[in-house]
């Protein structure tokens, strides 16, 4: 990640210069994902130093261009996303909107994905990998923005809302119920890390923040 002048945080933009040591590291780690290093921006994952519980989370994003790599992680699943309630890279919520035109809630427990809501048609259009490989627009600024609370009999309340042109107005996008049964066992009812995670896309991003409920 970098800070542009303005104050604005931007994952790589373009492709790195062959000689950079990111691109030799990323080539070494994860050349497939990163297209031989040259675009670490592929899998760019933010998470806070800090943990919140009951929190909302938000900010704004500009997608500048898709990288459409030749990667098999390169697919309908990948979006703008905000990690939730972090416990580790095996246990967390993620929350977001997919390029593939969906919202989405995830819970991801012991390394095994669970679909807790996915409402279709926030974008129009029809996705193809190679033909139609992002709905999302280009260049127009997306806020995201979710809810994490714990109710009284112990599950996990879970809301996603857009700002589709920064208009200052959250709509309801997606939510769900985790109730510590469903959904691959217990909910993630103590605090955890949150997080911002994107996927093959040059992206800018404004306005994160956390306010606690």
């Amino acid at each position: 990640m970098k800070m542009l002048s303005t104050g604005r945080g931007a994952t790589v933009q373009g492709s790195l210069p062959a000689s950079d040591p990111w691109r030799v590291l990323y080539n070494s780690n994860n050349s497939e994902d990163t297209d031989n290093g040259y675009h670490p921006q592929n899998i760019f994952r933010l998470v806070t130093r800090s943990k919140w519980a009951n929190a909302a989370q938000e900010a704004y994003f500009v997608i500048k261009k898709d990288n459409l790599s030749n990667s098999s992680n390169r697919n309908s699943s990948n979006g703008i996303l905000l990690f939730n309630r972090y416990q580790d890279g095996q246990n967390l919520y993620y929350t977001g909107l997919r390029v593939d035109g969906t919202a989405v809630i995830k819970k991801k427990k012991n390394g095994t994905y669970y679909t807790l809501a996915q409402p279709k048609g926030i974008f129009p259009g029809t996705y193809d990998k190679t033909n139609s490989p992002d709905l999302m627009p280009k260049n127009k600024w997306i806020g995201l923005k979710s809810e994490v609370k714990n109710l009284a009999n112990g599950a996990v309340e879970i809301k996603v809302y857009a700002d589709i042109g920064w208009k200052g107005v959250w709509t309801l996008v997606a939510k769900a119920v985790d109730n510590g049964k469903t959904y691959g066992g217990s909910a993630f009812t103590q605090a955890g890390y949150g997080g911002i995670r994107t996927d093959f896309m040059d992206v800018e991003f404004e306005n994160y923040r956390f306010t606690n409920m």
